[in-house]
């Protein structure tokens, strides 16, 4: 008995064979192009059998090249070693296995379980707490690591559990995690930014500022669409309980109360005085304050050096330059510059006569035009009565212009200050000792991740480092938090560095692939077939688009992501000037779309990852329907982005145009 995903696979690769023999058979004279295509569609069938995809690019790229250069070794032997080159030379993805080994490092740090329970606590009276914290946890942690398999496969062994136990229903609860994990190939850094911008030729600084907010966008839609339901729908998302909700307070706070709902603040402060602070270290009350002092003070810091940045203004830099003809009033100054030429110099050009028979003359009177004055003469043909003055005759004012001066702040950050004030006052305001030992987990988990990916990601769209050196941080950074949390050990170090050579061959070897296999294709004429059907369609850029991305979206079910960027990429990307198609806009549409290639059956990796980790009772079309609904999302999240393009395109215009 087949199983439907085999159907579905085997259906599809007879399409593809079907439609290339009917090509060559309508044809009538099969060209080099024809064959392009042929060989297109070989790629895609093997690639679906299970033929490893960077040695079928190369295999068939170089079998092709072959009757491409009628049958000459040498020349198909030489585009091999060239486009091999090409790849080693490529210095963009030096980026790739620095991100990789970072995200490894990351992972092994294990700070997911943590970081889980700490939002799920913080976040426990919002409808569907676990759903959502399942969501921010997959968001934050894939855009630590990028690495889709390891997120799903850790929130499906600490989530899934969880939520199952709440009574979640299970599709919404693989829904969540599945989807959640797949954020790290569209959030930056992303490895898959980086390809698609060593192949399509675009910055990846600006895919990566452009990448942000669509990423934060498509998360934001997972979240709300998880409190919807878990509104209308509550028997799928029940609220937690009181035992779920509870955080036990450590030993020395339970001596100060047993009450973990009292305000943290004033309980610190009346334990250090009077016999409260009998069995309590005063050392531990003063670390306590400190810890609850902290988001006022950086506030406080925030606002003071944000206020500065916003209202100081530097002034201009002066150059003591003189413009030509213009007297400078003093001895010295007449002294340097440009000068006229001596009016009784023998040599030379000479200004024609004025009186004479021939050449033109300057009109009589006192009105007539006069010649500028000489360099050195300036201040001293100036009339006594004339009000006109030297720009030096007023030192005062050239100092005050030298100096910074000072503005009002601007409205956007009065606006940011009040909501950041607010947010911080209502911290203190409902600041319980429940919620304190909430705000140390966060700590420990959520702040020590996000001040890396700030940092990375920070330094790259500030234009403070290359995408390469903001790696290197990166590697540095995870290398350090896994040293922290005393999980480097060098059987992890050895693991990590294996994984990351793995993962760094395998794109590199796609690349090398992908540059035979593109170079077969031109070769063939197969990239003018192409252009010349779709130009002979006479598509708007609307249509276009449309056309580009269903394209995108159905070879998401057969294909990865990988093997869709590093075949077809180069086949959309020349097509794009005849539209007018921006490739930085085209590659974040792209980005958003290959989030379906994780979710949609057959090769839904994703599905795939949590199904080897989950319980025996959840079955695969369990975990294929809860997909659904996010893939609904995702391709709503691409309408937006088409619609609102500023969305993705505003960030990379405002840092660097």
């Amino acid at each position: 008995m087949i199983r439907r995903e085999l159907w579905f696979g085997l259906s599809f690769m007879v399409l593809i064979v079907a439609a290339a023999g009917i090509m060559l058979l309508r044809a009538d004279t099969i060209t080099n192009g024809h064959l392009g295509l042929l060989m297109l569609s070989l790629v895609v069938v093997a690639i679906m059998l299970g033929f490893p995809t960077a040695f079928t690019l190369m295999g068939m790229g170089m079998i092709f090249t072959w009757f491409a250069y009628d049958r000459n070794t040498t020349h198909t032997l030489d585009l091999m070693v060239q486009a091999a080159y090409k790849t080693m030379s490529n210095d963009v993805l030096i980026a790739v296995p620095l991100f990789v080994f970072m995200g490894y490092l990351v992972e092994r740090a294990n700070l997911i379980e943590t970081l889980f329970k700490s939002l799920h606590l913080a976040l426990a009276r919002l409808p569907g707490a676990l759903a959502v914290a399942t969501l921010v946890t997959c968001t934050i942690f894939a855009t630590a690591t990028g690495i889709v398999g390891a997120v799903v496969t850790l929130m499906g062994l600490l989530a899934l559990p969880a939520m199952l136990r709440a009574g979640y229903s299970i599709p919404l609860s693989a829904g969540a995690i599945t989807a959640g994990g797949c954020l790290g190939i569209l959030i930056p850094p992303s490895v898959l930014l980086i390809v698609y911008g060593a192949t399509a030729g675009v910055s990846v600084v600006q895919l990566y500022a452009g990448a942000f907010f669509p990423g934060v966008l498509l998360a934001s839609l997972y979240v709300l669409y998880v409190v919807l339901v878990a509104k209308l729908k509550p028997a799928w998302a029940p609220p937690l309980s009181a035992a779920d909700r509870a955080v036990a307070l450590p030993p020395l706070t339970q001596r100060l109360t047993r009450d973990p709902s009292r305000h943290a603040f004033a309980g610190l402060v009346a334990g250090l005085k009077g016999r409260r602070n009998a069995e309590v270290p005063a050392g531990f009350l003063l670390r306590q304050l400190g810890i609850v002092l902290l988001p006022g003070l950086l506030f406080a810091l925030l606002a003071v050096t944000s206020y500065r940045a916003a209202t100081l203004v530097e002034a201009a830099e002066t150059y003591e330059i003189q413009e030509i003809g213009v007297g400078r009033g003093s001895p010295e100054a007449a002294s340097g510059g440009l000068q006229e030429p001596p009016a009784d110099t023998e040599g030379g050009l000479q200004e024609p006569p004025s009186e004479g028979g021939g050449g033109l003359a300057e009109p009589p009177g006192a009105d007539a035009v006069q010649e500028p004055p000489p360099a050195g003469a300036g201040a001293a043909r100036v009339p006594s009565g004339s009000t006109a003055a030297s720009p030096t005759t007023d030192p005062g004012a050239v100092v005050a212009a030298e100096g910074a001066t000072t503005r009002q702040a601007p409205t956007w950050w009065w606006v940011c200050f009040a909501v950041l004030g607010a947010m911080v006052a209502l911290f203190y305001l409902f600041l319980s000792f429940a919620r304190l030992e909430i705000f140390k987990m966060l700590l420990a988990s959520f702040f020590p991740l996000m001040i890396l990916i700030v940092a990375v990601l920070g330094s790259i769209v500030l234009g403070l480092a290359t995408p390469t050196e903001a790696a290197a941080m990166g590697a540095l950074g995870g290398f350090l938090l896994a040293a922290a949390y005393r999980r480097l050990t060098l059987d992890v170090l050895k693991e990590s560095v294996f994984l990351t050579a793995k993962t760094s061959a395998m794109v590199c070897w796609l690349f090398v692939g992908s540059a035979i296999f593109s170079a077969a294709f031109a070769l063939l004429g197969g990239q003018q077939l192409v252009e010349e059907w779709v130009l002979g369609m006479d598509l708007s850029k609307v249509q276009f688009l449309v056309l580009s991305q269903v394209i995108i979206f159905i070879l998401g079910w057969p294909l990865e992501w990988t093997e869709i960027i590093v075949i077809f990429m180069p086949i959309f990307i020349p097509l794009l000037d005849n539209f007018g198609v921006d490739p930085l806009f085209f590659g974040l549409l792209v980005a958003m779309n290959l989030q379906t290639a994780f979710l949609s059956p057959p090769v839904a990796m994703a599905a795939f990852y949590l199904k080897g980790v989950s319980p025996p009772h959840v079955s695969l079309n369990q975990i294929f329907l809860g997909m659904l609904p996010f893939m609904g999302i995702q391709v709503l999240a691409i309408l937006l982005l088409y619609i609102w393009p500023q969305i993705g395109l505003w960030l990379p215009q405002l840092l660097y145009k």
